[in-house]
């Protein structure tokens, strides 16, 4: 055992929890049970089987109010594993349901059997026909999707608000629209082919030429029983016409029955069935989906009225007019999203009714626009608008940042309002719709039917299409609070479909909370048929039972989740998973989701159940040690949840207290550590020059479990040499600025490039050469931006280099006279953010004086205007780090590549490298898992420079691609630099 190992100990919750009803019983603690897991095993491999309970908590839970735990989660890499899964499962009587993102609001991603991941293996897209199609794979992000596609001036359909997170299988397998989708342009109207695997093992390509005479070959019962439904429904009128009218509005409550009547043969109508069919039909494996035009001309307006149903009446109007969108937000609504960074503070104090209409127009080009505009005008002349706060304004804008501060805040609908819930409550979101021209009516409806119930519910949807969503939050431990929304459910599916003729889901798929109340939307005839096309697809029953059809007239009550009290900074969160896409060990250990999910579970549990000893045995490594810390999940949560920040102090709670002297004694002694730190790299250049990497290699290792594997770094054959010790030589006087050289960077020497600077002498020159000379303090050795101890949770050590480096930068700067110029992105974000909390109450106010600029900025803004370029490379291939995404300095890296090279390329699939500082060191696997997807995009093509600006997310992006980066501030300077 490692001398310094952590102890599991400190992560345990404090005693004296009461037991969560739904909390994992205790016999679970060992995982799969021990026969499942080994036939498994022995058909695809261990690495596919996740066992633990651990593994099982952390698939438990998704964006909807249910949680089922799964007896084991599998992660298929390709059509055979499927095929071998679906085979299993009907040998063995089993039930199998497939996963992806877990966006899904109704629980249809969870299984309480064999649960599938099919996110992790199954990204990619392929551009078609210079845009107009594209085939993508059901693991793809709809965000992702649209980044390649917007190359191409197209954009998908379906635009929910999930698209950070969302997939293109879980999109299609919902049949989810959006924002602007519509009956029209969602994924039944424009999928072009699919290909899926159906429950006996059958793999069918509807985009193939025979696939019918395939199908008809491989299947002929199921071809024959779906020609014979369709001809029964073709044989009744009064049904056909019901079919057509109920999607007339949108609708994904049950199958699409109108795929028997869209489709002429076994296949087309089984493509169309695939569409909203939960996975209940069968695995999608691939999808061809015809693309929509980009329209990137905007003009956006957030219009505020006194009441729900005035907003809602004013809808028609805007239809009329051709708005693209016409999106609803109710005053429970506006007030919650002033948690979202960006929306107006005065937001909070708006009286209870008001009401916003979110209307957008989009044309290809500004005479188009300007057309939309005028109709527009006409479309608010007489309208009941209110300004109730100053910062409302009633008016279009083609301003792109209001405009998307709008969106912001509309997509943020369902995790505002439930970070806002009160602590310990369950969110619920239900998705109605009703004939358009009855929105009033049905807005007037719906908030007395709330208040009956005693419900305080959030409102918002997609009002030009008579689409509403809203939220209900409640004690699922509590059976009174059961029993009311049990009765809550009861009056809305009879007000939806007797009052309205409406949709009990129109967007969200029927899942499990609606799925008991199918048959009183569509009838029993209707919905006989749909029991008949299941059991004509999947006889065994072996696809996602209960998640469509369910004869049990409580299902939507069984399963609900409790929501434990957590860490403060966690306990906003409603599970949606937004933050997993971007999160570094996605694919390695857990996501920022499954963290607190994980650690929910704890909460739920007695103190000292077997369960709990489980979780915190698996919780240090899995959660704690390999979560980068780069609070990229705050970026993408429309709340702000920094799980990082977190996990920052859980390793603070596992410190020792001999640990948090040691690191105080770095801290205050910091000058010798960095002398040090250049001699150790020099000392390990020498020896691997003379015996290579292999001896450093086995060295470090040996020193890792002897001591600590998260405190001995690993050797790395991509490590930098050291530093010169001497910086370049500058002058106070006339100094423009104050450059302050990042540590890592006066330990850490560049890339040896023939003919490049250093990054310090490269900021020197470029910053002379315009006439914006810098100065380099002469005491800068010795201090830090104190990242360093803040990654690790050494709070003592961070707070004392944190007013240290203040101290010093604000007598560098004169007081502030002068902007402080960093040249790492990590380490600026730390000094103009981070270092805050831990300032003493004069330092902060030493630190309110700074101006604090990352050296992108610096050389894009400041220097390039003045500077000439003599040469330009070929391409250049940008890595942006996450420090750079906090900071908005994404664009300021891509100007400076653009006048380094004549081709600029960021990566789609670019994000944190997961090298953290010195994580990468710790645990390089999680730096191999992080840039995965980058170094394979990378790869498929050579570039003439690979650019970054932070030294160890260099290193890092070396060790995944086999490509030397270095700081596009050294590129800046070779193009600048005369010609002599």
């Amino acid at each position: 055992m490692p001398l310094l190992e952590p102890k599991p100990e400190a992560l345990r919750p404090g005693p004296g929890r009461a037991p969560s009803p739904d909390r994992v019983p205790g016999w679970k603690a060992s995982g799969t049970p021990a026969g499942l897991r080994a036939g498994l095993t022995a058909l695809l491999g261990p690495e596919k089987v996740l066992w633990r309970v651990s593994d099982l908590v952390k698939y438990a839970s998704d964006a909807s109010p249910y949680r089922f735990l799964p007896q084991v989660v599998l992660v298929p890499e390709d059509l055979d594993d499927i095929s071998a899964i679906l085979s299993y499962a009907h040998g063995n009587g089993r039930e199998v349901v497939f996963r992806a993102a877990g966006t899904s609001l109704n629980g249809q991603a969870q299984g309480e059997d064999i649960l599938v991941d099919v996110r992790r293996h199954w990204t990619g897209i392929e551009v078609l026909d210079d845009g107009a199609r594209a085939r993508i794979r059901p693991g793809t992000t709809i965000m992702r999707a649209n980044v390649t596609l917007a190359r191409h001036g197209r954009v998908l359909g379906p635009d929910p608000a999930s698209a950070i997170a969302c997939t293109v299988g879980g999109v299609v397998a919902n049949n989810a629209s959006g924002m602007t989708a519509g009956t029209t342009r969602n994924a039944y109207r424009t999928v072009a082919s699919l290909t899926f695997v159906l429950p006996s093992g059958t793999v069918v390509d509807t985009g193939e030429a025979d696939a019918d005479e395939l199908l008809r070959h491989a299947e002929p019962r199921l071809c024959d029983e779906l020609l014979a439904v369709k001809a029964e429904i073709e044989a009744d009128e009064r049904l056909t016409a019901r079919i057509r009218a109920k999607y007339e509005i949108k609708n994904t409550n049950g199958y699409r029955l109108d795929a028997f009547l869209d489709g002429s043969t076994p296949v087309e109508i089984l493509r169309g069935l695939m569409v909203g069919s939960e996975g209940t039909f069968g695995f999608i494996s691939e999808v061809v989906l015809d693309t929509l035009p980009l329209d990137r001309q905007v003009s956006c307006a957030l219009l505020f009225f006194p009441s729900l149903p005035a907003a809602a009446a004013a809808v028609p109007r805007f239809n009329e007019a051709g708005a693209t969108a016409v999106e609803l937000m109710d005053g429970n609504t506006l007030r919650a999203s002033v948690r979202v960074e960006g929306v107006p503070s005065d937001w909070a104090g708006l009286p209870r009714g008001t009401t916003a209409l979110l209307v957008e127009f989009r044309a290809p080009d500004e005479d188009g626009l300007t057309a939309f505009e005028q109709a527009a005008s006409s479309a608010l002349a007489n309208l009941d608008l209110v300004a109730p706060a100053a910062s409302v304004t009633n008016r279009f804008t083609r301003d792109a940042a209001t405009v998307s501060g709008y969106w912001k805040a509309r997509k943020a609908f369902v995790t505002a309002v439930g970070g806002s819930r009160p602590s310990g409550t369950t969110l619920i979101t239900e998705d109605f719709a009703v004939p358009p021209s009855r929105l009033s009516e049905a807005c007037e409806a719906l908030l007395a039917l709330q208040a009956g119930h005693g419900f305080d519910a959030a409102v918002a949807g997609h009002a030009a299409h008579g689409n509403l969503h809203f939220l209900l939050a409640f004690d699922a431990a509590k059976q009174s609070d059961v029993d009311r929304y049990a009765a809550f459910m009861e009056e809305f599916c009879t007000l939806v479909v007797d009052r309205f003729d409406g949709s009990l889901k129109a967007e969200h798929a029927t899942g499990r909370n609606i799925a008991p109340f199918l048959e009183r939307e569509w009838g029993p005839t209707a919905t006989a048929l749909m029991w008949r096309t299941k059991r004509a697809i999947d006889p065994a029953g072996v696809l996602a039972p209960r998640i469509v059809l369910d004869r049990d007239p409580a299902g939507h009550l069984r399963g609900l989740k409790t929501i434990p009290t957590v860490e403060t900074v966690a306990d906003p969160c409603i599970e949606c998973g937004f933050c997993e896409p971007t999160c570094p060990s996605e694919d390695l250990t857990t996501t920022p989701r499954q963290r607190i999910v994980l650690r929910r579970e704890m909460m739920r549990q007695p103190d000292g159940s077997p369960v709990e000893e489980a979780l915190l045995d698996a919780y240090g490594y899995d959660a704690v040690d390999t979560c980068a810390g780069d609070s990229t999940c705050r970026l993408a949560c429309p709340v702000g949840i920094d799980t990082g920040a977190m996990m920052k102090g859980f390793r603070h709670r596992r410190h020792s207290p001999r640990e948090e002297k040691a690191a105080v004694l770095t801290a205050r002694h910091f000058k010798a550590v960095e002398a040090s730190a250049r001699v150790a790299l020099g000392a390990a250049g020498l020896v691997t020059r003379v015996a290579g990497d292999r001896l450093l290699d086995a060295a470090t290792r040996l020193a890792r479990k002897a001591v600590d594997p998260d405190l001995v770094p690993q050797w790395l054959p991509e490590m930098a040499g050291a530093a010169p010790r001497a910086l370049p030589p500058t002058s106070r006087a006339g100094a423009h600025a104050v450059y302050y050289p990042a540590c890592v960077n006066r330990i850490f020497a560049g890339p040896d490039d023939a003919g490049s600077l250093s990054l310090a002498q490269s900021v020197v020159s470029l910053s002379a050469r315009a006439a914006k000379p810098v100065w380099i303090p002469q005491d800068i050795a010795g201090t830090c931006c104190a990242t360093i101890w803040h990654s690790k949770g050494y709070d003592a050590a961070n707070a004392l280099m944190a007013n240290r480096i203040v101290e010093a930068a604000w007598g560098w700067t004169g007081g502030g006279a002068l902007p402080l110029v960093v040249d790492a992105s990590s380490c600026t974000l730390g000094l103009a953010h981070e270092v805050v909390p831990y300032l003493t109450e004069d330092n902060r106010a030493l630190h309110e004086e700074l101006t604090v600029v990352d050296s992108l900025v610096w050389a894009a803004d400041e220097l390039l205007p003045h500077l000439t370029v003599f040469r330009r490379t070929g391409s250049a291939v940008l890595h942006p780090t996450c420090s750079m995404e906090h900071l908005g300095d994404v664009p300021h890296l891509r100007a400076l590549g653009e006048a380094c090279a004549e081709e600029v390329v960021l990566p789609d699939d670019a994000g944190c490298c997961g090298f953290a500082g010195d994580r990468g060191m710790l645990h390089k696997e999680l730096t191999d898992s992080a840039t995965a997807g980058e170094a394979a995009e990378v790869g498929t093509r050579e570039y003439d420079a690979y650019l970054s600006a932070n030294r160890t997310c260099e290193i890092g992006m070396d060790r995944a691609t086999g490509h030397r980066y270095h700081s596009a501030l050294i590129a800046l300077e070779r193009a600048t630099r005369p010609v002599i």
